[in-house]
């Protein structure tokens, strides 16, 4: 077993491509630092490394191998979810939002009870460090309101032509689904 890196404010990431795994106890665990420092995150994600971590914990850096990957031409859609895309599209109570209250949904992504989870990777400082890349444009988020309330939605990062999902949440059936398919539809555009 290696040693994982402690990174400081300006320490590069270490290379996921040439690196092993440094505890393979813990696979795709690639660095640790003390907290996200300004520009760290926009460094993670060009390099393909995303933080991962509970509250109380220093910030973990991953990059597993293999990736689950989508390319946004290759979604399939099941009939049921047809039927509910359509049924949508025909309901004026009925709003997909795009980049709207971007907080708003880092927060219902945060404390939408999921079973068998205790808690949520999604800190304070993550939802800090997150609405920094929003207010850059660089992180975005997909909602579904029904009469003005939130009821499902998701956010992702964008770099280059990369887009990576962080988190969904669902208050009502099929409504996260939505917002995945919409953001493979604006992906594809």
């Amino acid at each position: 077993m290696s040693t994982i890196p402690w990174l400081g404010p300006n320490d590069p990431f270490p290379d996921p491509r040439s690196q092993p795994d440094p505890d393979p106890e813990v696979p795709g665990l690639l660095a640790v630092s003390e907290r996200i420092y300004s520009g760290q995150l926009e460094r993670a994600y060009r390099s393909g490394i995303f933080p991962w971590y509970s509250d109380h914990q220093p910030v973990l850096w991953w990059s597993p191998d293999p990736r689950m990957t989508l390319n946004p031409a290759n979604l399939k859609i099941s009939q049921s979810l047809r039927k509910t895309i359509r049924s949508t599209l025909d309901d004026p109570s009925l709003t997909l939002r795009v980049d709207h209250d971007f907080s708003g949904v880092m927060r219902a992504c945060a404390t939408t009870e999921r079973p068998g989870q205790d808690g949520t990777w999604i800190t304070h400082e993550i939802m800090d460090a997150y609405t920094a890349l929003h207010e850059q444009g660089h992180a975005h988020c997909i909602t579904l309101e029904q009469n003005q309330q939130a009821i499902g939605g998701l956010y992702c990062v964008s770099f280059g032509g990369m887009v990576f999902g962080e988190s969904m949440f669902s208050r009502v059936r099929d409504s996260s689904k939505l917002a995945l398919a919409a953001l493979c539809a604006w992906c594809y555009d």
